[in-house]
């Protein structure tokens, strides 16, 4: 009796201990930050994965948003320099580059073979994580990183927003200065303009409410806007895809297909630009890189 007794104490602290260690925080497993320039955070068991191929578009291909990628491209060039440098927030229209423009600068700019620049990516519910990871990547002085969050936003009752607002500011110690965060976003200020005006007419004191939420996307120091496209600039990004990929097409036929093909689908940009191509190169027999 006395032994069995003794035999669920001891399966039942068992137990207990495995509960702590699921609760207590773990140090990210060490990457070898030699074998990449990209890296995924893994949430699950606190580590960054090496990403050896980057889904990208060469930046040359990038058509009707020269300014921006200008922009994003001075400010990453200052970091990878480590040069003073803003925390940058791409917002507006789906399908129009804005992770793209990220990949697309980050690459160039990480081609130099003395370049230490790498592109972290997170993923929109492992927000909550990013205490760990600064923590973790601000001892890698040699190193400049650029955490990565594509299509962020907050909704109802999430409260992650506050640990990334928390990361971008940097409390008492400060944001590491060899990190720095780049997100896109279809909402200039991350949360739905109805979910605003509901703070605004059911908070106690709506102001401070909405002035919580909305002033997070204020920690990014750079807001880069995307907007939709002109039917010129679409159909220059159709000619750009074609002759990269060497698609021969008469230029008249190239264009009416991809108007009709735009018109299907009911919108222009990028996105879409690119899904045009991928169709037609199919239908010829022809490989994208």
């Amino acid at each position: 009796m006395e032994k069995e007794l003794l035999n669920k104490a001891i399966s039942e602290l068992e137990l207990i201990r495995l509960a702590l260690e699921k609760l207590s925080p773990k140090e990210p497993i060490e990457p070898k930050w030699g074998n990449s320039n990209a890296y995924l955070w893994n949430s699950e068991i606190k580590s960054f994965s090496e990403i050896n191929e980057v889904n990208r578009i060469p930046i040359e291909l990038l058509k009707g948003i020269d300014l921006n990628i200008k922009i994003l491209h001075d400010n990453t060039k200052q970091f990878s320099k480590k040069l003073p440098a803003n925390n940058a927030l791409l917002w507006g229209s789906r399908g129009m580059g804005k992770s793209s423009i990220i990949k697309a600068i980050h690459h160039e700019i990480s081609l130099s073979k003395t370049n230490s620049l790498k592109l972290i990516e997170v993923h929109r519910e492992d927000i909550e994580d990013l205490p760990i990871i600064l923590g973790h990547l601000k001892k890698h002085v040699d190193y400049s990183f650029i955490v990565f969050c594509d299509d962020l936003s907050f909704d109802g009752d999430d409260t992650t927003y506050k640990s990334l607002k928390a990361a971008l500011e940097g409390g008492l110690e400060g944001k590491p200065k060899n990190v720095i965060f780049y997100a896109t976003s279809n909402r200039r200020h991350l949360m739905p303009r109805d979910m605003i005006e509901n703070e605004s007419s059911t908070a106690i004191n709506p102001n401070e409410s909405i002035e919580e939420k909305v002033s997070l996307s204020d920690r990014f120091g750079l807001w880069i806007g995307f907007h939709n496209c002109s039917q010129s600039d679409y159909l220059e990004m159709i000619k750009s895809y074609a002759e990269y990929y060497k698609i021969n097409i008469d230029k008249k036929d190239l264009n009416k297909l991809a108007i009709s093909w735009a018109a299907g689908r009911g919108s222009r940009s990028g996105r879409v630009a690119w899904q045009f191509i991928n169709n037609l190169a199919g239908q010829n027999s022809i490989e994208l890189d």
